[in-house]
């Protein structure tokens, strides 16, 4: 019996899923890191221990994974983990306001706040994509991963545009009141998104969605694990996640404050700068779904030289900023973030299609495991990404007198990691052929025409 598919009204209501993710934890990453930095002049390394815990706690992924793979469906994990991670974010702007007034008892309930945060991501986050994977047929699967990510962008672009609106004249109140308007707006648009979906494409004979006898046989975690882990491609490209996501991470927490001490911006300023910086993530996403497809009448490149040119072009947008800094408030800032923006998304949107096509690879009924693992190596690398960034900031600016020298150290070293993780996306190739094979995402335009029947 042929299972059946998600079609693209399911695969969009899923991306409003991680677009309502998405505008959780922009607020929680990079508007409550810069009233801790700027409004409350706490050290940087706060911040950065904060969110390391919420990515630490990802290391959890692979077993989350696999518990959605061999229990009844995957919509319940998605729900659950969208609440914990809504309630996370509204305590953590009341720790970030409450530290204004009580220091050590707004940490302890960022602590908290932080660790719930880490738990919804990741159970909601990895079921989300393990569910996509196995429910996507193949030939849309890299369509599919650029809409599915596309709309998660824009939630951040629209969360972060029009907080940053509501954020100004800052107070602590303000922040509270804006933050949990979000994270009740994201859960209850997940409660929507995901309603019928996983029932339309599950078969009638079919006890959960990896299937009925691998139910019953119940793999052990280790061994799972294990299986995944033996596998080259797999091994190889969880490898090439943690370096590129290293690489992009340590600015996460410093951008902000940047634009803030450097260049005299505001709250609401800083937070429209995070919107314009993904609003060139959603532009360099396009342009390489465009360009590599046949969109233009011929395909430009394969997924391979996409992501280890977006690497290369990270790395010269990153050496930019380093310019910036000793230029200036004249410097086009604005324009320098957005190009940074545009070169993550190209690199992006070429891994997260090998992404896709990875994760239904290898051994059967293994996808969650496998997101995991890849979600795991993403979320222990933006952990320590952006906790040695805001470390390294401390302790230049203990060494020199100008803060620009240690932004300027942090951007260059981000810079060198990119052009590595260029090599190893070259690796990930020569292992497989799946991140060499041409991004086609014609099936955008022609299969939604075609399909919008399907759901």
């Amino acid at each position: 019996m042929q299972t059946a598919t998600l079609g693209w009204v399911s695969i969009v209501r899923l991306g409003l899923v991680q677009a309502a993710l998405g505008a959780i934890v922009v607020l929680t990453t990079s508007t409550l890191n810069r009233v801790m930095v700027v409004e409350l002049a706490l050290p940087a390394t706060l911040p950065g221990a904060l969110v390391g815990v919420h990515y630490a706690v990802q290391m959890l992924r692979p077993r989350w994974g696999y518990g959605s793979d061999i229990t009844a469906r995957r919509t319940p994990w998605i729900i659950g983990g969208m609440a914990v991670l809504g309630g996370g974010g509204f305590l953590a702007a009341v720790a970030t306001a409450w530290m204004s007034v009580n220091l050590a008892g707004g940490i302890a309930l960022a602590v908290i706040s932080f660790f719930a945060i880490g738990i919804g991501v990741g159970a909601a986050g990895t079921s989300l994509l393990a569910l996509l994977a196995a429910k996507v047929d193949p030939g849309r699967r890299a369509a599919a991963a650029t809409l599915v990510w596309g709309m998660m962008i824009v939630g951040f672009v629209v969360t972060a545009t029009s907080a940053g609106h509501f954020l100004d004249p800052f107070s602590p109140q303000r922040l509270v009141a804006v933050t949990g308007g979000v994270a009740l707006a994201a859960f209850l648009v997940t409660l929507a998104a995901v309603f019928g979906v996983e029932k339309r494409v599950a078969r009638p004979d079919d006890a959960h969605p990896a299937g009925k006898d691998w139910a019953e046989e119940k793999p052990a975690f280790r061994q799972a694990l294990k299986e995944v882990w033996s596998e080259t491609t797999a091994r190889r490209f969880t490898i090439f996640i943690f370096v590129s996501m290293l690489a992009y991470s340590a600015q996460d927490l410093v951008l902000e404050p940047f634009a803030g001490t450097v260049f005299g911006m505001t709250p609401g300023e800083s937070t429209k700068l995070a919107g314009v910086q993904h609003s060139g993530v959603l532009v360099g996403m396009l342009l390489v779904g465009a360009l590599g497809s046949n969109v233009i009448g011929r395909r430009i490149g394969t997924m391979k030289s996409w992501t280890i040119g977006g690497c290369f072009a990270s790395a010269l947008a990153l050496f930019g900023l380093v310019a910036a800094g000793f230029w200036g408030p004249g410097w086009p800032i604005r324009g320098s973030v957005f190009f940074l923006g545009a070169a993550n998304g190209a690199f992006a949107v070429a891994a997260i299609a090998s992404m896709m096509g990875l994760a239904g690879a290898g051994r059967e009924r293994r996808e969650g495991v496998r997101m995991g693992l890849w979600g795991a190596a993403q979320g222990v690398a933006f952990g320590l990404g952006g906790f040695l960034g805001t470390v390294a900031i401390d302790t230049t600016r203990t060494i020199f007198a100008s803060p620009v020298p240690a932004y300027a150290m942090v951007f260059a070293i981000e810079g060198v990691f990119f052009v590595i993780s260029a090599w190893l996306a070259y690796r990930v190739d020569r292992a497989g052929e799946v991140i060499s094979a041409p991004l086609d995402v014609t099936a955008v335009g022609e299969e939604t025409l075609a399909g919008l029947g399907g759901r």
